[in-house]
C-alpha cells in the first residue's frame, strides 16, 4: 500500500479559499473526492480496505501544508491536523500492537499534542510505520473472532473483528475532523 508523501517545501501563506463555482481540488491540487473501495472480498480484506482508505484520507489531509498550518488549531479544543495524526498513531499502536498482539511495548499517550521537535514529516512517517505494523498483525490473524491478548478497557480482550470495526470508526471520525480543519486552512475539500 502506498501513502502520499508529505509536501516538504514550506509555504509561507495558506492557499486561498476556493472561488465560487470552481472545485477546490482544481485550484489547490488536492486529490478530490475519492470513493470508498469497491470490492467483493472476504470480511478481513473488506474491513482492511476500508480502514486503509480512511488512513489514506487522513494522511492526504496532513500533506502539502506548512508546519504552521498543519499545527494550527481550528477549534477551541485545540485540535489540529497534526494532532489528529499523532493521536491516530498512538491508537493504532495501542489497539493492534499492545492490546491485540500483546507486544511487550509501552502504551503510547493518545492525548498529547505534537511536541515542538516533532514535524509533519516525522509524525506522518510514524503513522505510516504504525499502520504497517498494524497491517502485519491484521494479516497474520486467521480468525477475526479470536480475542486479543489484552484490552485497553476494563473488559475482556476484544476480537480482531471488534478492533477493526472500532479503528474504522475512530479513523473515520478523525478523518472527518481533518477534512473540516483542512478546508478551514486552505479550502481543500474531498477525501
Amino acid at each position: 500500500m502506498t501513502h502520499p508523501e508529505p509536501h516538504t517545501e514550506p509555504r509561507t501563506e495558506p492557499q486561498p479559499r476556493s472561488q465560487p463555482g470552481t472545485p477546490a481540488e482544481a485550484q489547490h491540487g488536492s486529490r478530490g473526492d475519492l470513493r470508498p473501495p469497491s470490492l467483493d472480498a472476504d470480511e478481513k480484506t473488506t474491513l482492511l480496505a476500508f480502514l486503509d482508505y480512511l488512513r489514506d484520507a487522513v494522511t492526504a489531509k496532513a500533506s502539502g501544508l506548512s508546519e504552521k498550518a498543519v499545527r494550527t488549531a481550528g477549534v477551541p479544543s485545540g485540535t489540529s491536523i497534526l494532532g489528529l495524526v499523532k493521536h491516530l498513531t498512538a491508537v493504532e499502536h495501542n489497539w493492534f500492537t499492545w492490546s491485540y498482539a500483546g507486544a511487550d511495548a509501552a502504551l503510547q499517550d493518545d492525548e498529547s499534542g505534537p511536541a515542538d521537535d516533532e514535524t509533519a514529516v516525522s509524525l506522518l512517517a510514524a503513522y505510516r510505520r504504525a499502520i504497517g505494523q498494524s497491517n502485519e498483525i491484521i494479516r497474520a490473524c486467521d480468525d477475526l473472532g479470536r480475542p486479543g491478548a489484552r484490552s485497553l478497557r476494563e473488559t475482556a480482550p476484544p476480537s480482531m473483528r471488534w478492533v477493526l470495526v472500532h479503528m474504522i470508526e475512530e479513523t473515520a471520525r478523525h478523518a472527518g475532523h481533518a477534512d473540516i480543519l483542512r478546508e478551514q486552512i486552505d479550502g481543500s475539500v474531498g477525501r
